[in-house]
Formats: C-alpha cells, sequence, structure tokens
C-alpha cells in the first residue's frame, strides 16, 4: 500500500511583470503589486463567468483602468457582477448550456461590445480550447493559456508523457492500493516569446507610433513557481478548507516541487496562471498528478503570501509582458487560510444545496486581516441553476495560530440568513485539535465524523455558557418590554426585578437557573455552578458580542418569540433554547406533545433540484407526485409508499 498525500501548485503567468514591495501594513497584508496607470493593456475585457470570480476579476480590472463587461443569464439580470461592469449582454436563460456555456451567444457579445479580451475565470469555458480557437480566430485575447497548452494537459495520458519527458516524477505503474491522503498546491510563473506576443506587440507599435516594426532581440523564456496550497480538506473531492503554506512541505521538497512544476510549464510553453497538481506519499516522495490551465478557486490564498496580484498578471501576461521577478524575490509571507463557504446544509452528506434568497447578509470585513470574495449581497437569491457557493472567506497573519484565530473570529461574525449554510462545518473544521496539529487528510471528514456531521457537540462548560446566555437574554428582552422611550411604561410599577428564577431547556434537558443582575452584567447559576455574562445586549443588532467568564464570545440570536423560544448560533452550530418562568415551566408539563410525521411510508427530496427520471407509477406504489423535468424544492413529497 502506498499512503500518499495529494499536494496542488499553482503554475506559471507568461510575460508578467511584477513589482512587489511585500509590504505588511499595521491591520492587514496588502498586494504589493504596483497598478500602473500608464501601462497600457487592454481597453475593455469581457469576463465570461458569473458570481465572486466574475467581480474578482472586475475589481483587478478597475484599478488597472481597465473597462469590464458582464455576461449574464436571464435570472442573473441584477446580480452584483452585472451591476459592477460598465456593460452587460444577457446571453440566454438560465441552464448553462443555454448562457455561460453558450459560445455563439459570447462571441456575439464580444463582438457587440467591442472587447479586446476575454478572462474566463474558472469553470464554465475556462479550459475549453474550442472558446479559445474561435477567440484567436477574431482576434480577440484569451486570458489564459493557448489551445496547445489546454489540449496537452487536458489529456490525462498526453499529459503524463510530457511530464515524463520533462524529467518531473509521475506516478509509476502499480497493482496495489493507492490510499490518497492529503492534498497540497505549487505556485508558478513564466515566460516565453511566442507568435501571439509579436503580433499584439506589433499592433501596439503601430496604434501608438504608426510604425509596426519590432526589433527582436534574443529572449529567454522565465517561469517562477509561487509555493503550495494545502486543500486536502475535501467532501466529496470537492474542497472545503485549503491554506497556504502547507503544514506538510519542508523547504527541499518545496523547492524540488516548484522546480518540476517550472520543467513541465516550459515543456509546454505554458503562458498564464494555472495549477500542477502532485501526489505525495507520506515521505515526500511526490508525483505529478495533473494540471490545471486555469486560475484556482483558492487563488486568494497564494495573493496574501506573495503580495501578488494574479488576476494583474494573467492579464499582463496575455499582453506580451516580461516577469520582472526572480524565483528569490517569491516570499512566502505568513499564513492565508481559505473557508469555502455554501449555501449547503452540512447534516446531509457533508453538504447538500440549500436555496433561497438571502434575507439577511453581512460579511465580516470589519475585522482586521479578513478578505471575502463573493458575489452576492443582502437579497440575492441563491437558485438551483448555480454552484451555491456564497464567498471565499480568507483570513491571514503572521503565523497560522494566528490565521486560524481571525478565521473562527470571521466565522463567529458572519450573518447569512434565508439560506442553510455550512459555517457550523467550518467552523469545527478549524478548531478540531487534528487540523490545528496539521495533520490532515483528504479522509479527514469521514474519519474523524464517520456518522455523519452532527454539529458542535457542547461539553458541559459550554452547555453552561448556552444555557446562561440564553437567560440572559432572555431577561434582557424581558426588562426592555417593561420600558417605553427609557421610562417604565407604569409610572406605579415598583422597583425593577434584580433576580429572577427560571427554566431553561437545551436538547431534551432542563436546568432550572437562578439569575441576578448588576447593570448589564448577569451573573447566572448553572447546575450549581456561577456563570458571569455581560454584554451590551442590543436585541435588533444581528450579532451578540458578550462576555462568558471573562471570555469574549460573540453569538448570534438568529430568532426568539414570546413563547420563550430562541435560537442562537454558539460556536458556529445552531442550538434551539427555550426559557421559561417557573410557573409557565410547570403549566407546560401538561401540554400535549406534537406527534412527529411517520416518513417510514414516503419519500421526500432530501435538496432542490430537478427531477431526472421517475421509474415507478401508481400501482407500483400507493401515490407518485412528481414527474420527470419538474422542480422539486427540500422536502417535497416525491412518492408515497403502501
Amino acid at each position: 500500500m502506498i499512503t500518499s498525500t495529494l499536494r496542488r501548485v499553482l503554475l506559471v503567468a507568461k510575460h508578467a511583470s511584477f513589482q512587489s514591495r511585500c509590504c505588511v501594513a499595521s491591520s492587514r497584508v496588502q498586494y504589493s503589486t504596483v497598478y500602473d496607470s500608464n501601462e497600457k493593456t487592454f481597453d475593455k475585457i469581457l469576463i465570461a463567468n458569473r458570481g465572486e470570480i466574475a467581480c474578482r476579476v472586475m475589481k483587478t480590472c478597475k484599478k488597472m483602468g481597465i473597462k469590464t463587461v458582464a455576461v449574464h443569464s436571464d435570472v442573473d439580470a441584477s446580480a452584483v457582477h452585472v451591476k459592477m461592469a460598465d456593460e452587460a449582454v444577457c446571453v440566454g436563460p438560465a441552464p448553462t448550456n443555454k448562457s455561460y456555456l453558450n459560445m455563439d451567444a459570447i462571441m456575439d457579445a464580444i463582438r457587440k461590445t467591442g472587447s479586446q479580451a476575454v478572462h474566463p475565470g474558472y469553470g464554465f469555458l475556462s479550459e475549453n480550447k474550442e472558446f479559445a480557437k474561435r477567440l484567436a480566430a477574431e482576434d480577440v485575447v484569451f486570458i489564459g493559456p493557448d489551445t496547445h497548452a489546454i489540449h496537452a494537459m487536458g489529456d490525462k495520458i498526453e499529459s503524463k508523457l510530457l511530464a515524463k519527458a520533462a524529467n518531473v516524477n509521475v506516478i509509476p505503474g502499480f497493482d496495489g492500493v493507492v490510499e490518497v491522503s492529503y492534498t497540497v498546491n505549487m505556485v508558478v510563473l513564466a515566460t516565453t516569446f511566442c507568435k501571439e506576443g509579436f503580433r499584439l506587440s506589433s499592433q501596439e507599435a503601430a496604434s501608438s507610433f504608426g510604425d509596426d516594426r519590432l526589433l527582436i532581440e534574443k529572449f529567454h523564456g522565465n517561469a517562477l513557481w509561487l509555493n503550495e496550497r494545502e486543500c486536502s480538506i475535501q467532501r466529496r473531492n470537492q474542497k472545503v478548507v485549503e491554506e497556504a503554506p502547507s503544514t506538510f512541505l519542508d523547504p527541499e521538497t518545496r523547492r524540488a516541487m516548484g522546480e518540476q512544476a517550472v520543467q513541465l510549464a516550459k515543456a509546454v510553453q505554458y503562458s498564464s496562471a494555472g495549477t500542477v497538481e502532485f501526489l505525495v506519499d507520506s515521505n515526500k516522495n511526490f508525483y505529478f498528478l495533473e494540471m490545471n490551465t486555469r486560475l484556482q478557486v483558492e487563488h486568494p490564498i497564494t495573493e496574501c503570501i506573495t503580495g501578488l496580484d494574479l488576476v494583474q498578471q494573467m492579464i499582463r501576461v496575455a499582453k506580451g509582458f516580461p516577469l520582472l521577478h526572480k524565483q528569490e524575490d517569491i516570499p512566502i509571507n505568513g499564513w492565508a487560510i481559505e473557508s469555502r463557504v455554501y449555501a449547503e446544509d452540512p447534516y446531509k452528506s457533508f453538504g447538500l444545496p440549500s436555496i433561497g434568497r438571502l434575507s439577511q447578509y453581512q460579511e465580516p470585513i470589519n475585522l482586521p486581516k479578513v478578505r471575502v470574495d463573493s458575489g452576492i449581497q443582502e437579497g440575492s437569491d441563491i437558485s438551483i441553476y448555480y454552484d451555491p457557493m456564497i464567498s471565499k472567506l480568507v483570513t491571514y497573519g503572521a503565523t497560522r495560530a494566528e490565521a486560524l484565530q481571525r478565521m473562527e473570529a470571521a466565522l463567529d461574525n458572519y450573518v447569512i440568513r434565508g439560506v442553510t449554510h455550512n459555517i457550523p462545518l467550518l467552523r469545527e473544521i478549524i478548531t478540531h485539535p487534528r487540523f490545528i496539529s496539521g495533520d490532515i487528510t483528504t479522509n479527514f471528514l469521514p474519519e474523524e465524523y464517520p456518522e455523519g456531521f452532527k454539529g458542535h457537540q457542547l461539553t458541559s462548560e459550554g452547555r453552561r455558557e448556552l444555557v446562561a446566555t440564553a437567560a440572559a437574554l432572555y431577561v434582557s428582552a424581558q426588562l426592555r418590554s417593561q420600558r417605553f422611550l427609557g421610562n417604565l411604561r407604569v409610572s406605579t410599577t415598583p422597583q425593577e426585578q434584580r433576580q429572577w428564577e427560571l427554566c431553561v431547556e437545551l436538547e431534551k434537558g432542563s436546568h432550572t437557573v437562578a439569575v441576578s443582575r448588576s447593570g448589564s452584567t448577569f451573573t447566572v447559576e448553572v447546575d450549581g455552578v456561577k456563570v458571569e455574562v455581560s454584554g451590551e445586549w442590543n436585541l435588533a443588532s444581528a450579532l451578540l458580542p458578550v462576555t462568558i467568564n471573562r471570555t469574549p464570545r460573540v453569538l448570534q440570536c438568529l430568532s426568539r418569540d414570546a413563547g420563550g423560544d430562541i435560537t442562537l448560533q454558539y460556536l458556529g452550530t445552531q442550538f434551539k433554547v427555550r426559557v421559561l418562568s417557573q410557573l409557565v415551566s410547570t403549566l407546560s408539563a401538561h401540554m400535549p406533545e406534537k406527534v412527529p410525521e411517520d416518513t417510514s411510508s414516503i419519500l421526500r427530496s432530501p435538496m432542490p433540484g430537478s427531477v431526472v427520471a421517475v421509474s415507478v407509477k401508481p400501482g407500483d406504489v400507493k401515490s407518485v407526485h412528481c414527474k420527470a423535468g419538474e422542480t422539486v424544492g427540500e422536502g417535497d413529497l416525491l412518492v408515497q409508499l403502501e
């Protein structure tokens, strides 16, 4: 058996010019790339994508003084990336094959807007050689590698042969069991002079000087590797948490891996940003796995530790500018972690899609050294048609521990209402002792949660904290309801109550608590232990910052009603709590319990989506409540058995 580590290497920008100062501000790391307004690249770029990556590309274009064109489906007409662009063109109805993958419509949009170049983002047409060919045929620049590299690296067999010929380690023939256990990324940038560069330079010379003659001197291609990214935390082979650098690699392995990535880049004359993936075993032997010829979803963490804007480099490379950096100029400055925030239910297979409208949305960008790449806003719809990613949440610091602490705070301060999201899972991962130790593999989730994810499991101390906070919140709400414009509602009301006896129900357990108040501080006795809770108790705020026994916490009150039912997000997980007075608690014991639905004879949809086929009919079962091609929501009744 070979126990392996899958590590990934972001690769290659050609003709890119870096002017990096590797600066660190007092509050946050910043790009050290200089945006030279006098440097001519493109006047207008069309972004053939949607969502957060389209917004991400547009931000850099605006810094470079480039006008942007958005394409969108009819359901995306009010999307953030459409509002952000200088121009927008509808390219078809919601299904991706009729809009974002519709090459004819996108080519028409390019002609209509006079776009000089296209940035494909990732996914959709980003690795489609036919699309790149069609652009080249109309003298439109594809901001990515040429068709040769896309084809060569897209064919698994050909890419392995090319890697072997370039003296890159490839996986040898093996008849036993291969167990993949980790994932890492390495990053490279490369330059080569090509016919496209000649054509563009000639056109620019003619435009600027009325003379298209060029002096050609010997030019050596250049390639740089921009370090690695660790991407082992996955579910269903899709990444959940990434970080840079990796806890697994040592400087020697990093250098050897980077040099081989450069060798491969030069072998295929690669000319843009991309990613080389390596399989790495427990002894740090590494083998080429594949190459992704595009910008990666997790590129922000590479930008954080190097200070380079990779989108800017892709644009400059596409225009034919050379790399000015040397390998020794590429830093590893601190540590960065990215959590992929999805509209998903993490309690179902670690994440099945959720749909809905974001009724409330607040990103934690007020916190230091936090970056959020998103393409949505409050009021946006998460639909069944596209990937349910909400954002890429990135934190960074001088050390891994610092970056993790900031991620914990950022997740606690992230307000998302209207859809189910995966923040409970993300927070559990980044605070898990095994993750903190760096002992992570691609099997982390199934190994740590063999029965599925169940949310944060309360300790005795955590239970007391949550019960005490719920009791304090309940009392604060009661006191607030007694006041009108800051005064007691009834002037004859006796002096405010300062002690309460309550019953708090949590996870089928009941706790009798005693609450006393002094100003904004509550002392709550839970199970014989006193817990001190203090805060501003702003019941209108989405966030509830409190101090519990001198430990700062940020909870979220998701809902509360007059009956004492409160839903709190505590340590990332939602908990339903009921707070009652002693009298009401005694009387509620006589109330009939609601009988749960008998689901043994029905089948409901586990997630929103479209019904592909129905293989039963009434008679085979009692009743069928859906048909092929129909859209269903989570929980919709599909089939009723006899």
